[in-house]
């Protein structure tokens, strides 16, 4: 089982199209349970608590808030974390407040694939302090990018606002990534620095992790943002696709 799919998701809402949907969207990603409306899912809850719930807000009876609510006032499930999917006037009006505990708010009417790829941050992030919480060495987490990319990983640690060294190896070779509240400020691969290591080492599809908490940068050779870096690294991952697309049509046709 990889980290992600010991992560557990419960997912509440009242429309039965839309909970399939959600169902169907997030199963490749962590364990499902599914639950009608707020008391169903109260009471599922209470017998056995997700590490995450996906929550609709306006249901009939106990609607999202009321549930979170509830929750939050119990010592053994004051600590999970919700994603709310409401209106934009519920959302302002009635959500908004609410911070503690709160991962994201989507509104309604959404993308699938949207609302699956912002959760799956979420997922990413359980995923790996679950990881840190069974780590064989204090502080240190192992594993493999088969199991959780590097794309994953940075995300995740950004998510978290994590301090830390990540140590990706391949095939004799190591890229070294130090991270500072989350942010990447340091990178080495070889005779590669900064941001020009992390373009190629994103490129590994397969390799082996290793995240030192105990570690953190002494240096500063990346001024983007980790979510920048990594969205300038997938523009040139496509731009080089394209191009080998190119070439290729153009052997085809000679």
């Amino acid at each position: 089982m990889t980290p992600a799919k010991d992560v557990r998701v419960l997912v509440v809402d009242d429309n039965a199209l839309i909970l399939d949907l959600l169902m169907k969207g997030l199963a490749p990603h962590c364990q499902t349970s599914a639950a009608a409306d707020g008391a169903d899912a109260l009471l599922k809850i209470v017998d056995d608590p997700p590490d995450l719930i996906l929550c609709d807000y306006r249901m009939p009876g106990l609607d999202g808030r009321q549930l979170y609510e509830k929750l939050r006032a119990r010592q053994q499930t004051r600590h999970i974390p919700f994603i709310f999917l409401a209106s934009r006037s519920d959302m302002e009006e009635k959500l908004r407040p609410i911070v503690e505990g709160v991962e994201e708010f989507v509104v309604k009417p959404f993308f699938l694939k949207d609302v699956i790829r912002r959760t799956k941050k979420v997922i990413d992030r359980l995923a790996l302090e679950k990881l840190q919480n069974r780590a064989v060495r204090p502080g240190v987490i192992q594993g493999r990018l088969e199991e959780m990319s590097i794309l994953d990983l940075m995300q995740s640690l950004e998510m978290g606002q994590k301090s830390c060294q990540l140590t990706i190896r391949r095939d004799g070779e190591a890229c070294e990534m130090f991270f500072a509240s989350g942010q990447c400020a340091d990178a080495k691969l070889g005779s590669l620095q900064g941001e020009e290591a992390v373009f190629q080492v994103v490129r590994w599809p397969a390799g082996e992790f290793e995240i030192d908490f105990n570690s953190t940068a002494s240096r500063s050779t990346i001024s983007r943002t980790t979510t920048g870096l990594l969205m300038e690294a997938l523009r040139l991952i496509d731009e080089s696709q394209r191009d080998a697309a190119s070439i290729e049509g153009v052997e085809t046709a000679g």
